[in-house]
């Protein structure tokens, strides 16, 4: 079909000043104009509106528009971005500080309101969906890192090594202070984000360092994240840093590395939840729990509950779930299947595996077909020569779930069922809107 480009350039531009350094040069809002002749929809115009830098408080993106991330777009303190239903958001293909990112940086607001008709997407300029439709033709799940992700940063507790009050996010350079997170309101509000799908994410901002697909730095549960999709990130579906925030109706698909990532005690809720992994996909949960002092009594402590991880055969380093460096809180009402024999989920070393033993990590239900509490393991960490060459000589610590092992205790809540039998795990119903559901062939 033939299709005429009809390209014109605003001539106004909006020179920012502010938190940006010079390798974010030049941080301006530009305006581009792309008419196209029949584009798929009923031949209706999709302009192309160009951003880059910061976001005027008031500013409201609307699905007659695609709006193109150019390097890092951030919603500042004080401001508020509205995203109506059914827009559409590309970022720009580029890595390290030229990588394009949706930031709200602590004390934005981002009200981003997709509907099961109409979700908010987000993806890469390389995508050929247009204006009206929810996916494009050209790319599919084993398409990553074409862009960078979605990053909300907020005021709520986060545990950090040394007990520092706040930090830097993962993804975002250490000289762009836009990126702090943490601080001591738990019921921070950074907005409402609903039924919107981020896809083909991940762009590498340094050495083994990717954007996640969302990633929510010391965010409060004043916040509302409900019915959030991730596709074919590089990095992890979607990470937790800290913070209280709940979220609610969650798909992970074919991701990088880990699926949800928990971090810095997490002490929110999440709350039915689906990861599908894909051919190099990682752990479909990996937790680690508080990098400062010891959070008193359960304090810093996650529920993860009503979740559904499929598996499949090929990808050789897809596991259940890995639960690391003090992990604490509560897994629960867990379906799992599509796995091969030879996947764990794992205690990692002495200092969860004692957190297990004084009733901070707790497990609910798991059902699991074609496996029962054998998966379930106790695993230790190397003390001594563990940075040399010589893996003969290192030293590890010694079990210490004992009489009855971790594996022999976790026949209290794991059991094998056979597939679609099972009781436990995510209402996907609730996920059929997603672009997963469709092109992933997932029955929901």
């Amino acid at each position: 079909m033939k299709k005429l480009l009809l390209i014109a350039l605003v001539a106004s531009t909006l020179v920012l000043t502010g938190c940006f350094k010079d390798d974010d040069t030049p941080i301006i809002i530009e305006e581009t104009t792309i008419i196209v002749n029949d584009p798929g929809n009923g031949g209706d115009e999709c302009p192309v509106v160009a951003v880059t830098g910061e976001i005027a408080d008031g500013t409201i993106w609307t699905n007659d528009n695609i709006y193109q991330l150019n390097q890092k777009v951030v919603i500042p303190a004080g401001a508020t971005l509205t995203i109506n239903p059914g827009t559409i958001i590309k970022g720009s293909s580029g890595t390290g500080s030229l990588a394009s990112a949706l930031i709200v940086a602590r004390g934005g607001t981002l009200n981003a309101n997709g509907t099961s008709d109409q979700p908010i997407i987000f993806t890469s300029t390389a995508d050929n969906i247009t204006c009206g439709q929810t996916a494009g033709t050209n790319l599919d799940q084993d398409d990553r890192g074409l862009w960078g992700g979605l990053i909300v940063l907020g005021n709520a507790p986060c545990s950090f090594s040394g007990d520092i009050p706040e930090a830097q996010i993962e993804g975002i350079p250490a000289d762009d202070t836009f990126g702090l997170y943490g601080g001591t309101d738990a019921n921070d509000n950074s907005g409402t984000m609903r039924y919107i799908s981020i896809r083909h994410g991940g762009a590498l901002i340094g050495e083994g360092n990717e954007i996640n697909g969302l990633t929510l730095g010391g965010v409060g549960n004043g916040t509302i994240i409900d019915n959030i999709e991730v596709v074919a990130n590089v990095d992890d579906g979607i990470e937790f840093f800290g913070g209280t925030v709940d979220a609610t109706n969650l798909l992970v698909w074919a991701q990088g590395d880990d699926a949800i990532d928990i971090d810095q005690a997490y002490s929110g809720t999440i709350d039915n939840a689906v990861v599908v992994l894909g051919d190099i996909s990682d752990h479909a949960f990996e937790i680690d729990g508080p990098e400062g002092s010891t959070p008193a009594g359960s304090e810093g402590s996650f529920i993860l509950r009503n979740a559904t991880i499929i598996g499949n055969s090929v990808t050789s380093n897809g596991e259940y779930a890995d639960y690391r460096s003090r992990a604490r809180g509560l897994t629960e009402n867990v379906y799992a299947f599509g796995f091969p024999d030879g996947k764990d989920v794992e205690l990692d070393r002495n200092n969860v595996a004692q957190n297990f033993l004084d009733g901070l990590l707790n497990f609910g239900t798991w059902e699991i077909v074609g496996f029962d509490n054998s998966i379930f393991v106790e695993k230790v960490g190397c003390i001594e020569n563990c940075d040399d060459d010589n893996d003969d000589n290192d030293v590890d610590e010694m079990q210490i779930i004992l009489s009855p092992s971790f594996t022999e205790r976790a026949a209290n809540w794991a059991s094998q069922v056979t597939e679609g039998a099972q009781t436990v795990g995510a209402t996907t119903s609730n996920l059929s809107w997603t672009y997963s559901n469709v092109a992933g062939g997932l029955g929901f």
